[in-house]
């Protein structure tokens, strides 16, 4: 499972926030909900956060092994 728990404490570090993402970035409210519910987003929406938060994708996202991932 892809949690984007690094996500948030990269967005507490910095001098944005979920306001300034919605309205000055023009990141989608439905993304953000989909960054709180763990659900996927699209690559291009993590170039963008790390671009406007200036991380590298590690501080957006991590892989954690999970019993409901898809069997492969």
């Amino acid at each position: 499972m892809i949690s984007y728990a690094p996500f948030w404490q990269t967005l507490r570090d910095s001098q944005e926030s979920t306001y300034t993402l919605i309205k000055n970035h023009r990141i989608s409210s439905s993304t953000i909900d989909k960054l709180r519910k763990n659900k996927p987003v699209n690559v291009t929406t993590i170039n963008d956060l790390c671009r406007i938060l200036n991380c590298n994708v590690a501080d957006v996202m991590t892989y954690v092994p999970s019993e409901d991932d898809q069997i492969l």
